[in-house]
C-alpha cells in the first residue's frame, strides 16, 4: 500500500515505526504533512541561498517561523501552509535578485537550472527519509532537534533577544539535512545542534527574566472562580502580558493551562490581579477538560489538539498555531474577539473547583535556577549532612500513550530523603501532590517550561563546582519523558554536555535506528525506562 504521508517526529507516532495513512495521530492531515515536508525543504533552499546572498533579520525570522510551523500539534491548516511555503520561497528569490551575482555563484554550486528562481532548489524531504537508515537516523535528529530550537528563538525574539550564532546554525544545519554526509560528518553536527540549543535556552532565559524578573515560588490555586475567563495555553508569555493588559479593568480573569503555569512566578505577571490560578492539567487531557467550558481558550504556540464541536466556538489562536475555521489573533495582537466572547459566555456562576490528577487542589511553581541557587547554602548544607541523599530530576513532556503513570509511581515512590526537579508538562502526572519538606524547601520543586531545563543545567553544574566533582558524579538523575521535538533538542543538549547514564521513556524515539541507539548507550548510557520500582533499585542500590 502506498503511503499517504511520512511522519515520525513526536512519540505517539504510529505503531512506533510512523504515521503513514490519511491522517497522523497527532490529527493532522497527510496534505498538512505533506506540505510540511514541501515547507522544510524550501527552508533548506533558502539556506542555501544564503550560502552566497547575505541573510537579513527578517530571513533569519522566516526560517524561525518556518521551522516551529512543522512541530506536532501547531499547524493543522492547509491554507495557512501555503502561505508559509510562499513566504520562505518569496524571501530566497527576493535574497538572490537582490544580491549581484548571487544567483550566478549557486548555478555553479548546484549546476544549471532551467528555473532560474529554483537554483537554489528546494529540497525534497523524500531523499532523507528513503535514505540509509544511520543517514535519516542523524539527519532526523538534526531537524527535530533544530524544530524544537526554532520555538525557543522565536520566543526570545518576540521579546528582542537574538543570537548571530543561533541564526547562523539554522542555516547551516538546514543545509546540512540535503548534502551528501556520512555518519561521522553527521555526528558532530548532531552535538552541535545541543551546544548552540544550550545558547539559545540561556538567551531566552535571559529574555524572560531581565522582562519579567526572576521567578519565585508561588503557590497556585487550581479552582476557578465564578465570572468570565480566558484560559491561555501554549509558552509565549508575551502573549499572555498582552491579554493581561488588555483585560484590566473588565472584569475578565485570567488561568493558565499547561506550559503557561509557570507564568505566576514571574514577579511582572504577577502583579496582575487578574492573573488567578491554574486551569487543568496537561495538554493531551483538553479534549475533555475544555469541553462545554463557559470561557474562551487562547492558543499561543503548540499543544493544540483537534477541536471538538463542544468547544470549538470558543477556540483562538495566535502566532503560528494555526487550524482550519478558528479564529487567529495576528500580528496586531488585537484580543477583543476573545475578550468578547469570554464575556458572552460568562463563565461559572460558583467558583468551580479543580484538582490535579492525585486530587490536589494547588500546586507551586518559581523555582528556577535564580530561587534554588540563592539558597543553594542550605542545599549544599542538606547534602553534607546526609539530609538530601539524592536528587531527581523528573520532567519533559506528557503525552496520551498509556504507561506515563510511570512517572506518578516513580516520584511517589522517591524516598523521602531525596529531592524532585521538574519542568514541562509532565510535571501534571505528579505536581499536585504534597511530599513534605527537606530542610525546609519543598521534595517537589517545578523550575518552569520546558527551556528552563536550562535552569536545572545551571543547578547541576553548580553543585558539582560546589562539592568538586564531575555532574556525572552527583547525587542525581535525569528521568525524562518525550513527546515532541522540543524534548529533542534539550535531549541533543544534555547529550552535547556529556551528561550520561538518564532515563528516557515512556518509549524510545522511533526515528532513532538501532546503531544510532547503540551509540547512545555505548556512549551516554542512556536507559529505556522500565518499572519505578526497578529504576529506584538500580539508581540507589
Amino acid at each position: 500500500m502506498d503511503q499517504k504521508m511520512f511522519c515520525f517526529q513526536c512519540e505517539q507516532t504510529a505503531g512506533g515505526k510512523g504515521c503513514t495513512g490519511g491522517a497522523g495521530v497527532c490529527g493532522k492531515s497527510s496534505a498538512v504533512a505533506n506540505l510540511q515536508d514541501e515547507l522544510t525543504g524550501a527552508l533548506i533552499g533558502l539556506a542555501r541561498a544564503c550560502q552566497t546572498a547575505t541573510p537579513t533579520a527578517y530571513t533569519h525570522r522566516v526560517v524561525l517561523e518556518g521551522l516551529f510551523t512543522t512541530i506536532t500539534n501547531v499547524n493543522f491548516n492547509e491554507e495557512t501552509m501555503h502561505t508559509m511555503i510562499d513566504k520562505v520561497n518569496a524571501e530566497k528569490a527576493a535574497l538572490l535578485s537582490n544580491e549581484e551575482g548571487a544567483l550566478d555563484k549557486l548555478r555553479k554550486l548546484f549546476g544549471s537550472s532551467s528555473d532560474a528562481d529554483r537554483a537554489a532548489a528546494n529540497f525534497e524531504m523524500k531523499k532523507v527519509w528513503d535514505a540509509d537508515e544511520d543517514i535519516r537516523s542523524l539527519k532526523s535528529l538534526i531537524l527535530f532537534g533544530m524544530r524544537g530550537m526554532a520555538a525557543y528563538a522565536y520566543h526570545a525574539l518576540m521579546l528582542g533577544q537574538h543570537d548571530d550564532s543561533v541564526d547562523a546554525f539554522f542555516l547551516k544545519g538546514l543545509r546540512s539535512l540535503g548534502e551528501d554526509l556520512k555518519m561521522e560528518e553527521l555526528l558532530p553536527i548532531v552535538l552541535e545542534t545541543g551546544t548552540v540549543n544550550l545558547t539559545c535556552m540561556e538567551m531566552l532565559d535571559r529574555a524572560n527574566t531581565t522582562t519579567y524578573g526572576t521567578p519565585v515560588p508561588t503557590e497556585v490555586p487550581l479552582t476557578v472562580e465564578k465570572g468570565p475567563f480566558i484560559v491561555v495555553t501554549g509558552h509565549d508569555l508575551k502573549d499572555l502580558e498582552l491579554l493581561l493588559k488588555q483585560t484590566e479593568g473588565k472584569g475578565v480573569n485570567i488561568y493558565t493551562h499547561g506550559e503557561m503555569l509557570p507564568a505566576h512566578g514571574y514577579p511582572e505577571l504577577k502583579k496582575y490581579k487578574h492573573l488567578k490560578g491554574n486551569f487543568g492539567t496537561a495538554w493531551q487531557n483538553q479534549q475533555k477538560e475544555f469541553a462545554d467550558v463557559p470561557a474562551a481558550f487562547l492558543f499561543t504556540t503548540n499543544c493544540l489538539m483537534p477541536v471538538r464541536p463542544s468547544y470549538a466556538d470558543r477556540v483562538f489562536t495566535t502566532e503560528v498555531v494555526s487550524y482550519p475555521e478558528l479564529v487567529h489573533i495576528d500580528d496586531n495582537k488585537d484580543f477583543t474577539p476573545v475578550i468578547e466572547k469570554a464575556i458572552e459566555l460568562g463563565g461559572y456562576k460558583e467558583d468551580h473547583e479543580m484538582t490535579g490528577i492525585n486530587g490536589g487542589k494547588t500546586v507551586m511553581t518559581g523555582f528556577g535556577h535564580g530561587t534554588v541557587l540563592g539558597v543553594a547554602d542550605k542545599v549544599i548544607d542538606a547534602v553534607k549532612a546526609g539530609a538530601i541523599k539524592h536528587f531527581f530530576l523528573v520532567g519533559g513532556c506528557d503525552g496520551a500513550r498509556p504507561g506515563r503513570n510511570y512517572y506518578t509511581d516513580f516520584v511517589k515512590q522517591t524516598p523521602a530523603d531525596t529531592v524532585i526537579l521538574t519542568l514541562a508538562c509532565g510535571k501534571y502526572r505528579f505536581n499536585d501532590l504534597d511530599l513534605g519538606t527537606i530542610g525546609g524547601l519543598p521534595r517537589i520543586m517545578d523550575m518552569g517550561q520546558c527551556n528552563d531545563a536550562y535552569s536545572a543545567i545551571k543547578v547541576a553544574i553548580a553543585l558539582s563546582e560546589a562539592f568538586g566533582c564531575g555532574v556525572n558524579e552527583l547525587p542525581l538523575t535525569l528521568v525524562l519523558s518525550w513527546y515532541e521535538q522540543k524534548a529533542v533538542c534539550i535531549l541533543l543538549t544534555l547529550l552535547a554536555l556529556g551528561i550520561k547514564n538518564f532515563y528516557l521513556g515512556p518509549t524510545l524515539p522511533a526515528f532513532v535506528s538501532p546503531n544510532v541507539l547503540s551509540y547512545l548507550v555505548e556512549n551516554f548510557n542512556i536507559h529505556p525506562t522500565s518499572t519505578p520500582e526497578a529504576d529506584l533499585k538500580a539508581i540507589l542500590g
